[in-house]
């Protein structure tokens, strides 16, 4: 269960989201780093200090009643392709042992997912989307193991540092190698 202040982080963020929805010139940016249109976009969750999008918020419930369980969605090409970088590395893996083996980093991504779920769910219900096909399923592997850094990050960097352990774990290792910090601009130019 939640406690009060993550609830309450979880509410603050969603309503600050929902007050600045997506742009027709925020979709198109996205469509241009994703080379895809972004299904379901509803805000930049995430900028780089240019303003670009980092990462996007999405709804539950795509058009056509398609269910779309990765609320936050990473799109920059940098921070993919950072992100990537790790998963090549097999940093998945050394995580996923890390969340067996580290009781408190356990809690902590269990939280991380429980902060997820109520997230989407709150925004399901704002949104008249009906989750009930994904609830109870998170993203990115969560609760017990780490299957997708990008997805893990996008919530890292949507909701805040603090919230997804494994998250910010990543940031941190691809910040350290020198190959994206979301505090420095090396946006491509698009």
């Amino acid at each position: 269960m939640l406690g009060e202040p993550l609830q309450s982080r979880v509410r603050v963020r969603l309503n600050e989201l929902l007050n600045s929805p997506a742009t027709g010139a925020e979709i198109a940016l996205v469509e241009r780093q994703l080379t895809r249109y972004p299904r379901g976009m509803i805000a930049v969750g995430a900028r780089c200090r240019c303003g670009r999008p980092l990462a996007v918020v999405t709804r539950p419930l795509l058009n056509g009643s398609i269910p779309f369980p990765t609320t936050f969605y990473l799109t920059s090409p940098e921070a993919v392709k950072a992100v990537s970088s790790l998963e090549a590395d097999g940093t998945m893996r050394q995580l996923s042992e890390r969340v067996c083996q580290d009781q408190q980093l356990k809690e902590a991504y269990e939280q991380a997912h429980q902060a997820y779920l109520l997230f989407r769910s709150q925004l399901a219900e704002l949104l008249g989307d009906d989750d009930s096909h994904i609830r109870g399923i998170s993203a990115g592997g969560m609760p017990v193991r780490v299957k997708c850094l990008h997805a893990l990050v996008g919530q890292s960097l949507c909701m805040g540092a603090g919230v997804n352990p494994i998250g910010d774990i990543a940031l941190n290792m691809v910040a350290a190698a020198g190959r994206f910090d979301s505090n420095l601009c090396r946006c491509s130019i698009l």
